[in-house]
């Protein structure tokens, strides 16, 4: 394999061989604890600007399949990994993960001790970093990590969609996937791949969805609990979506600083109110800067599936799936907004709920992929919420 480096703006070097795409690439680097899920990692939207690190030591052991991804594409800068696996075996695979990452042109390395670099993450802080291929010196390779950016982007430019439309209109993309045709009889539908999903219940109620850079795995949840989801860029009006009069309004994940997303703000904060709201991860945050909350920025982030969470009104502790390198400042947050949840590893705001308008957040990963499914009850939440609201009306 080729020689590579992955320089960090400190100055630091680590040595590897490259895998996936021959090419150069820099961006905030950031370590991600999940065992498994790489192509769901590769694929989030919340990932643009960033190069991932796996600290789990072998990735690439069941390759890629072109069902489960998060989006049409990766979104990564860049992949850091232990150790790629040189056979990888499943039944669904479709490609292999170095074929996947130079098809879509994203450089990877391998050979690197992630167990170091994320040691000097967690104690140093987020960093700036290159991935680059062949004969460059050192100081060269430093220089293009410093030169990157990544703080005060708008990443979600890049992510969201250009126009609205509407999720799974058939019900072929959205039910649980299921290995055999005769384990339900004719409770399954059968996708223009082959796929095999369980039937769906018609939807109940029609919400608006705006796409700061969602996980397609939000948008099947969401049509699981029945949920009619238009989707809309994340610059479009409060008056254009509430023109269409959904019985209530999603905010999606998505990627970077989210106090660089004003009109996201100020849309969210025309709606509060008039329509029940439903937030996640990036729309987590945009909800609490649109109440008149602040955010800042981690140290390093959580990214991982394995984060426990606190619900402060039942005592009850859930193990979730997380991506953000943001959180909300719960000092700043107005008084009639009540924090609901709190990381348990460091003691960040992980939900809010606004103590009378339906309006509510949680800054994790309801619908995991990759991680558990502790907390996939919110999109029941949400279903309650509206159902309240419209029963109020």
């Amino acid at each position: 394999m080729t020689k590579a480096v992955l320089a960090l703006e400190d100055g630091t070097i680590f040595r590897g061989e490259s895998f996936g795409a021959k090419v150069n690439q820099a961006g905030e680097i950031c370590f991600n604890t999940s065992m498994t899920g790489y192509q769901e990692i590769l694929t989030d939207p919340s990932y643009r600007g960033q190069i991932v690190a796996m600290t789990y030591p072998l990735i690439g052991n069941y390759g890629i399949n072109f069902t489960d991804v998060e989006s049409e594409a990766p979104h990564v800068r860049g992949f850091v990994i232990e150790e790629l696996s040189a056979i990888p075996s499943n039944w669904r695979a479709q490609s292999t993960l170095p074929e996947y990452l130079e098809k879509y042109g994203i450089p990877g390395i391998q050979g690197i001790d992630t167990r170091a670099l994320t040691r000097k993450l967690r104690t140093g802080g987020s960093l700036r970093a290159a991935i680059v291929v062949g004969e460059v010196s050192d100081e060269e390779a430093v220089r293009m990590a410093r030169e990157a950016s990544y703080d005060g982007i708008d990443f979600v430019k890049e992510v969201t969609p250009s126009s609205k439309y509407q999720w799974d209109p058939n019900a072929l993309e959205s039910g649980k996937w299921v290995c055999a045709k005769a384990e339900y009889a004719q409770k399954v539908v059968v996708d223009g791949k082959g796929n095999i999903f369980e039937e769906l219940a018609p939807a109940e109620h029609k919400i608006v969805a705006y796409d700061f850079g969602m996980k397609k795995n939000i948008l099947r949840s969401l049509r699981r609990h029945g949920f009619d989801v238009t989707v809309v860029p994340a610059s479009t009006p409060a008056a254009e979506v509430l023109a269409l009069n959904p019985d209530g309004v999603f905010l999606s994940n998505g990627p970077g600083d989210p106090a660089a997303l004003e009109y996201a703000h100020a849309t969210v904060r025309e709606i509060i109110g008039k329509k029940p709201i439903f937030g996640i991860c990036l729309g987590h945050q945009i909800l609490a800067l649109a109440l008149g909350g602040k955010t800042f920025k981690l140290k390093f982030g959580h990214r991982g599936a394995n984060q426990p969470v606190q619900d402060l009104r039942s005592g009850k502790v859930a193990i979730t799936s997380q991506n953000h390198g943001y959180a909300v400042d719960p000092d700043s947050l107005p008084g009639d907004v009540e924090v609901t949840h709190v990381n348990l590893n460091d003691g960040t705001v992980a939900g809010l709920r606004h103590k009378e308008q339906p309006a509510f957040s949680v800054q994790y990963h309801p619908e995991a992929s990759p991680g558990p499914h502790d907390a996939s009850y919110f999109f029941s939440e949400f279903a309650k919420e509206v159902a309240r609201y419209k029963n109020s009306a």
